[in-house]
């Protein structure tokens, strides 16, 4: 009996491996690797000689239809389709409401995730939500276990900012969050040391002092203290956007054996140092910033040691305009990277670092798939959802942001050349994306309901 799609000829990497084979899909599932005459005949052979046969990227940390970014589930996910990227989990913000264009007092959790679950239906990808947390309210933790239960199994909080939470608070969220098994993730900057370095920096209009306002110990306070309170509770720790050798040093200290301890980094902080501020000015203020040169390589470092066991894109959507018409301490903080961030850091971390392509299928989908709860995502294997790139490690072009499909109309990697390139983009089986191009219909993707995440 025939399946419906059999991908031949290429070179399929898993986290482990990598091996000649093909891969035989029906009904939205692997159901087989291995050799092409040993697997069934096939409605639809596709030919993958010569490229890579990769799980589709899980991207953790994206920003879309939010109060922080311009786009929508459509757009934010061509974007991502075009850029390998088959799931992403996006930020629900407690209390935001778009009509109005501000927080409300009495938002709740809940509430966050049914606005986006609505809006999700014009998803092109598979996607999930991360709640966040915005103010001190005790009724958030009367939420936790209806969320979990509907498979909303990550929380996220801040420590710095308008929305940032006390210590106090905070500890105790994690001790409910460790009751059900839930992760908490942390944007981790001190807030009075932000504060008062900004202050402290405004006479200068010159955006290359930015680094300077939010410092890596700042990074590293906080992050010492949040694991700290993670540890006591026994909870399940995600430190996002890590950008110091500091704050790699703070979370390593906590460690112990690793497993529930974890934090990611960014494409921009593995390729970028804080001089690119002097090149591009605002329009690559993101929050924390860009650190020194031996901070690029700090993330390294961290990713070889198992500190760092993933890598996002931290995708932010705005305008080159917003982002130059304010003074770089009021600036629109983030960069738009879902498209561009496997071929950029494919290019940096693989051709120019020496990371094996094993090492690049975990950071970028295996280990956030587990991570996350969502096993059936980020690998190679039957019974896993057939969420596939075709990836040619050969070919180079030069990234422009006259390619995005994101409502951002710039990009910090313009005028970069990199090899390396999606090819087509499957998600469960469906060519969504081809040579760049959208071909399958908004709303394709699913809403995920995720696994309390095994961390053992």
């Amino acid at each position: 009996m025939a399946v419906e799609t059999l991908i031949a000829g290429g070179t399929v990497v898993t986290g482990d491996a990598m091996f000649e084979a093909a891969v035989a899909i029906d009904d939205g599932t692997i159901v087989g690797v291995g050799e092409e005459k040993a697997l069934p005949a096939a409605d639809h052979r596709i030919d993958a000689s010569g490229l890579l046969v990769m799980p589709g990227i899980v991207d953790p940390h994206v920003h879309l239809a939010g109060y922080n970014t311009l786009d929508t589930y459509e757009s934010g996910t061509a974007a991502a389709a075009a850029g390998g990227v088959t799931t992403l989990v996006n930020f629900a913000w407690q209390g935001w409401r778009p009509e109005a264009g501000e927080f409300e007092a009495g938002g709740t959790l809940t509430d966050a995730v049914e606005r986006h679950r609505d809006r999700a239906d014009e998803a092109l990808i598979d996607v999930g939500f991360h709640p966040v947390v915005t103010r001190e309210d005790p009724s958030v933790f009367e939420e936790l276990p209806e969320l979990v239960a509907a498979g909303i199994t990550s929380f996220k909080i801040f420590t710095t900012d308008s929305i940032r939470l006390s210590h106090g608070f905070i500890g105790e969220l994690f001790e409910h969050l460790s009751e059900h098994g839930a992760v908490g993730m942390a944007h981790t900057e001190d807030h009075a040391v932000c504060t008062s370095k900004t202050e402290q920096l405004r006479d200068s209009p010159d955006p290359t002092v930015y680094p300077d306002s939010r410092p890596d110990y700042a990074e590293a306070m906080a992050a010492d203290t949040l694991v700290r309170l993670a540890v006591e509770a026994d909870a399940k720790y995600y430190g996002v956007h890590t950008t110091s050798e500091a704050a790699v040093d703070a979370i390593e200290t906590h460690r112990t054996d690793g497993s529930n301890v974890r934090a990611e980094t960014c494409t921009h902080y593995t390729v970028f140092d804080r001089s690119v501020y002097d090149q591009l000015g605002n329009t690559a203020i993101m929050s924390p910033p860009l650190r020194a040169a031996g901070d690029v390589d700090a993330m390294y470092d961290g990713i070889r040691d198992g500190t760092l066991s993933v890598v996002s894109s931290d995708h932010v959507a705005t305008t080159e305009a917003r982002k130059r018409g304010d003074a770089w301490w009021d600036c629109h903080k983030g960069v738009n990277s879902l498209q561009t961030g496997l071929p950029v850091f494919h290019d940096e971390a693989v051709n120019k670092r020496g990371l094996s392509y094993p090492e690049l299928v975990q950071l970028k989908c295996r280990r956030p798939a587990r991570t996350f709860g969502m096993p059936n995502k980020g690998r190679i294997q039957p019974g896993a959802d057939a969420d596939i790139v075709l990836f040619d490690t050969d070919e180079t072009y030069t990234i422009t942001a006259e390619d995005n499909l994101s409502k951002a109309d710039f990009s910090i990697y313009q005028d970069r050349t990199v090899t390396g390139r999606v090819e087509k983009t499957f998600v469960r089986g469906e060519l969504v994306a081809d040579g760049g191009e959208i071909i399958a219909d908004s709303g394709y993707g699913n809403v995920l309901s995720r696994e309390v995440p095994d961390w053992s």
